[in-house]
């Protein structure tokens, strides 16, 4: 029996692509520091000079699965992180956003086979979301580690022959 598993060391050659959000910046400017910081310690240059990290930054949650598409498929990225924040309104605009944010990054990750990490908080409030990127916990911390393991995993499964 095989066992696969993601690790957390030797990232040497992993190239992770972020794709944030702008709508709500408050909240996910405080993910993007989270999961800097996590993707740093372990071992990531974040720098701003760095080879191994890329930072793309849409308007709103709705477009990154567009962009996280194109830079999935480009070949450059092992792993893509998405960082958004769709807080509830007095409108249905959130379940339309939501829905189609979840459906289309899912999509990216199955139709270019690299990992793309859902890390878009959705929240009835500013409150809970605020609480979910950093005053209670960063959830971008989270979806660093979610990277690094799936990046880590996707090199240690078997490759497939054609």
């Amino acid at each position: 029996m095989a066992t696969f598993e993601g690790r957390f060391t030797d990232l040497q050659g992993l190239r992770i692509a972020v794709v944030i959000a702008r709508f709500n910046d408050l909240v996910t400017g405080k993910l993007l520091s989270g999961c800097l910081d996590c993707l740093g310690r372990h071992g990531v240059d974040t720098s701003a000079e760095s080879t191994q990290l890329d930072v793309a930054w849409v308007p709103g949650s709705f477009e990154l699965p567009l962009v996280a598409q194109k830079l999935a498929a480009s070949g450059r990225y092992q792993v893509v992180i998405t960082l958004g924040a769709v807080i509830r309104g007095d409108t249905p605009h959130f379940d339309v956003v939501v829905a189609e944010a979840s459906k289309g990054i899912a999509a990216v990750s199955r139709d270019t086979g690299v990992p793309v990490i859902f890390g878009v908080l959705t929240t009835d409030t500013m409150q809970q979301a605020l609480e979910r990127a950093g005053i209670k916990s960063n959830l971008g911390w989270s979806y660093g580690l979610q990277a690094l393991e799936m990046g880590s995993l996707m090199r240690a499964l078997p490759k497939v022959s054609a």
